[in-house]
């Protein structure tokens, strides 16, 4: 049974870093790519940052970039969102997903976990 589990969540103050943990078990994800999702109170969920498990490459939304860093370690079979510069408006739950390296359906997901930023 394919398990992601996130933690790490909770509150900081505007300018702050948070760093999320998301870890995977169940089968090997190697063939995998993990993303990090977030959704607001009343807002759609949204994509946040991407990496190819295989491969190391990432990908991250505009309203993240150059202020979040996804990686991953391999022997951990888990991923992490370093969140720097944080804003009030990163305030969100935070999930994580995967799905296969080549399709664009994340086919499993974790619980999420709440990230607050005060002004």
């Amino acid at each position: 049974q394919v398990q992601l589990v996130e933690s790490g969540g909770g509150l900081v103050q505007a300018g702050g870093s948070l760093s999320l943990s998301c870890t995977a078990s169940g089968r090997t994800f190697s063939r995998y790519a993990m993303s990090w999702f977030r959704q607001a109170p009343g807002k759609e969920r949204e994509w946040v940052a991407l990496i190819i498990w295989s491969t190391g490459t990432t990908s991250y939304a505009d309203s993240v970039k150059g202020r979040f860093t996804i990686s991953r370690d391999n022997a951990k079979n888990t991923v992490y969102l370093q969140m720097n510069s944080l804003k009030p408006e990163d305030t969100a739950v935070y999930y994580c997903a995967a799905r296969g390296t080549y399709t664009t359906t994340h086919d499993y997901w974790g619980q999420g976990t709440q990230v607050t930023v005060s002004s």
